[in-house]
């Protein structure tokens, strides 16, 4: 039979590369359309009802673009909507928030140092987390505030530097940051699924339907892409975060979230103004270091203590498996000196990944971290600098399908 573990790593394979492959389409043509919407001339040879055009070379040729606020005299009946890819990229996102971090909540999502949850507390927060996100943004943007769009925006900023201090009074750091991202990109799929699509039907029929369209369902959708616009940048940001423990694990991982978020807005006013032809704010450059160096400079306040968890559930079951003590002292031995809240290989200041491997609790708790890394792959040690043996390697195998089989 096909090792379950190694199915299961494929299955997480395959549905972060498809995340990713969805993500790249999303915000392509996201940013594309920003830009090509920014840098529209009004000229004398403009069509009739025309707003805009642009011309653009690429791949060999020249595209002439129009833009029209309504339609032209004539609507083909084939159209091209944009929408799918941010379908798929909430899809897979999510789709890769169950597999790791719903079903692997002992490990990722619960820290019982934070909040002693029952996984299925910790889901049910998540999962209303998410909802709360979408139904809280949709309410600021209808109601009469939603007409100021700086003053908008800034609450916008208060309720997800509000959601990154809650987050990390219930999750472990890895999985506050991960779900503020996953936060972030609902209200922005939401807006694309719930906002803009819907708003593009609307104008779509009544222009069909030779009625005119009413003007605030494109200004309704423009203000939703706008927000989308200046969210794409800490949402990646964010869902890069849980592979550096400097981002995560440490005492100000809310704040820095938050600032990230500044960051976003100040690297795509840049591109903004500059698509737009309104100039060339290189401040926006300046401040961008500033906050980047102050995010740097919070990473290096001293990582919160691993307190130890008492073992429980699949840990305990590692831990009470055949061979553990042998796997123990393999461990010990051949990573410990790097996985260590103090590590004694020279030049490195804390733990890779933020994975301790100092105590037979911890060696527990990473079970399958180590089968993967150190057992069915020589990813770990890296070059196998500490020498681990082959046979090393087949009882970290051994260990591990005696503790699945049990």
């Amino acid at each position: 039979m096909y090792d379950y573990a190694v199915l299961w790593e494929w299955v997480q394979i395959a549905a972060r590369w498809a995340h990713v492959i969805t993500a790249i389409a999303w915000i392509g043509s996201s940013f594309y359309f920003i830009a090509l919407d920014l840098g529209l001339r009004q000229t004398p040879s403009l069509p009739k009802l025309a707003y805009g055009e642009e011309w653009q070379v690429h791949g060999g040729g020249f595209y002439h673009i129009n833009k029209y606020l309504v339609a032209p005299e004539f609507l083909p009946e084939h159209l091209t909507w944009f929408k799918w890819e941010s379908y798929a990229t909430w899809l897979t996102g999510f789709s890769m928030l169950v597999l790791v971090y719903y079903m692997g909540a002992e490990l990722y999502l619960v820290d019982p140092n934070v909040a002693d949850l029952a996984v299925w507390q910790a889901v049910a927060i998540s999962l209303g987390s998410l909802a709360f996100g979408w139904v809280a943004y949709d309410a600021l943007c209808r109601s009469p505030l939603g007409k100021n769009t700086t003053g908008l925006m800034v609450l916008l900023y208060l309720l997800l530097v509000a959601m990154a201090w809650g987050y990390t009074q219930v999750f472990s750091g890895r999985a506050a940051l991960l779900h503020l991202g996953a936060f972030t990109a609902t209200i922005m799929s939401g807006n694309v699924f719930l906002t803009i699509m819907p708003n593009q039907r609307i104008v779509v029929a009544d222009l069909k339907a030779g009625r005119v369209p009413d003007a605030r369902y494109g200004q309704i959708a423009k203000q939703r892409s706008l927000h989308n616009n200046y969210l794409t940048l800490p949402v990646i940001f964010l869902m890069l975060s849980n592979h550096y423990p400097l981002i995560f694990a440490t005492e100000y991982n809310w704040l820095i979230a938050s600032l990230v978020f500044l960051m976003g807005v100040t690297i795509r006013h840049w591109f903004n103004t500059k698509h737009a032809r309104k100039g060339n704010p290189h401040w926006t450059w300046a401040v961008t270091v500033v906050i980047f160096l102050v995010i740097a400079w919070l990473s290096s306040v001293p990582m919160r203590a691993q307190q130890q968890a008492a073992l429980q559930g699949e840990a305990l079951r590692f831990a009470e498996a055949p061979g553990f003590e042998e796997v123990t002292s393999i461990v010990q031995g051949r990573c410990s000196m790097c996985h260590a809240a103090e590590p004694g290989w020279e030049g490195m200041h804390w733990a890779p990944k933020g994975v301790h491997l100092e105590t037979p609790e911890q060696i527990a708790h990473e079970a399958r971290r180590i089968y993967m890394q150190a057992g069915i792959t020589h990813a770990m040690p890296p070059a196998n600098l500490s020498y681990m043996e082959p046979p090393e390697r087949a009882a970290i195998v051994e260990w591990f399908r005696a503790a699945e089989a049990g």
